[in-house]
């Protein structure tokens, strides 16, 4: 019996013709044959895409932060109304009856009867004003804290807002680099698919070794693993990105709606002019001065205080209070009063320390923030010219690598090189797009943290 030495290499193609079709049926989501566990069939990608303007606008809306902040913004409003109303004279209506039970006597009626004798209801009504003429201006420092404190939540939720937007852009520039990385390795998979196609070609011919197939195969499962990857890291990146919008649906990143002019970078000197009146330093400074009149207003306590009030009140049997036929007796009463504490057992001493020690802190905490902005702005420009400058040099680098493939591929095709070259040049391609990927990311990330820094966007 004769031994066929080409039943081996048949052998070996029919096997790793199996597992490409298998591989084949995966990338194209269609169902597993070898391998595959019942229930785990990935489902048809259903999120609903939306643009990023769209994502920060739904984020802004629904994130906690942001509706805290706005919490906050109307409680310091409703603060300074309080303030303001503390400087007008507050008024109080009253209205009363009395009954008196027992104790009235007895009486002998016409009748020679021992009754009881029952005195009619008594009613009353008020009014009485009281205002505070004088307590060393605690008042309207108070007023001037209030507008201090508005400042502040303003710009605290503009930081907020824009932090907010930070995170939205983060996430669905993370989408979109999923969403190229899955293109990435489609377009792998396709050319593995087209190589290994071309080894059996060759190996059949006998122009090529078993060897050639073989790493065809192991080409094509690489590329199956890099496509199973992208796209589970995608449907997390869409699931991360439903929560940060607050989404009852799926959503996803749409690559088509962000357009972004990477040569147009902004100017150095204007962005640290805008760093230095970002939000956190306007959230600082009005705490600065919010400070500063807290001290002042602990201070007026050593002053005396004149205060006056004034009362009117009427009373009668009339049951109409005073509307009907039996008129009210009525009277008035004004009064000043004058107090100064003497001693009140050192607190004012206390609250003026107090004071002066959180002026301190804040004035502290400002000076902190203004730093801070100067070294973020300086790392965020940084890696916004290192990224826009990377992004250059990788799309040429792809470029270069995409028609080394090209070329690559006829030699091998020719038999002019071998499957070993062919296949270090799609390593080198699938390196120089991640490489791409991930600049255009830091690119992006980079631009979102500068106009957080800010509080504008940049277009």
């Amino acid at each position: 019996m004769s031994f066929n030495k080409e039943r081996p290499l048949r052998l070996v193609s029919a096997i790793a013709l199996t597992l490409l079709l298998g591989v084949v049926d995966v990338a194209g989501g269609q169902v597993l044959k070898p391998g595959l566990q019942p229930g785990l069939t990935r489902a048809p990608d259903s999120a609903r895409k939306i643009s990023l303007d769209e994502a920060v606008r739904m984020a802004q809306q629904n994130d906690p932060l942001a509706v805290q902040a706005e919490g906050v913004e109307r409680t310091s409003r409703a603060a300074k109304v309080s303030a303001i109303g503390a400087i007008m004279p507050s008024a109080t209506l009253s209205a009363g009856r009395a009954i008196q039970l027992g104790g009235g006597g007895t009486r002998v009626n016409s009748n020679g009867e021992t009754v009881a004798i029952t005195s009619a209801p008594t009613n009353s009504t008020g009014l009485s004003l009281n205002m505070t003429l004088f307590d060393g201006g605690q008042r309207l420092y108070a007023l001037r804290t209030a507008n201090y404190d508005i400042a502040a939540a303003e710009a605290n939720r503009v930081a907020v807002k824009y932090n907010v937007a930070l995170l939205v852009k983060q996430q669905y520039y993370a989408v979109l680099a999923a969403i190229e990385s899955r293109d990435a390795a489609e377009l792998q998979m396709a050319q593995a698919t087209e190589q290994f196609k071309t080894s059996i070609a060759k190996v059949r011919a006998g122009v090529a070794t078993r060897s050639d197939s073989l790493r065809g195969v192991v080409q094509v499962g690489n590329a199956q693993l890099a496509l199973i990857t992208a796209q589970t890291n995608k449907e997390a990146a869409d699931a991360a990105l439903t929560r940060l919008v607050g989404s009852e649906v799926p959503v996803t990143a749409d690559p088509a709606s962000l357009q972004e002019n990477m040569a147009a970078l902004p100017d150095s000197a204007e962005l640290a002019s805008l760093a230095k009146q970002g939000p956190a330093v306007k959230q600082a400074q009005a705490n600065v001065e919010a400070a500063e009149e807290s001290r002042k207003a602990s201070k007026a306590t050593y002053l005396p205080s004149l205060s006056a009030s004034y009362s009117r009140t009427g009373s009668g049997v009339d049951p109409r209070f005073g509307l009907g036929d039996g008129a009210f007796a009525y009277n008035g009463r004004l009064t000043f009063s004058l107090s100064y504490p003497v001693f009140n057992n050192f607190q004012r001493e206390e609250q003026v320390v107090r004071a002066k020690v959180a002026e301190v802190n804040a004035q502290v905490a400002l000076r902190d923030t203004q730093l801070g902005q100067q070294q973020s702005l300086t790392q965020y420009i940084g890696a916004l010219r290192g990224a826009s400058q990377r992004v250059a040099v990788q799309v040429a680098s792809v470029a270069a690598a995409e028609e080394d493939v090209r070329v690559q591929q006829q030699r091998y095709n020719i038999g002019a090189s071998v499957l070993l070259d062919l296949i270090t040049s799609q390593a080198a391609l699938a390196t120089a797009e991640q490489a791409l990927i991930q600049a255009r990311y830091d690119y992006r990330i980079a631009r979102a943290q500068l106009e957080a820094l800010i509080g504008q966007e940049l277009r």
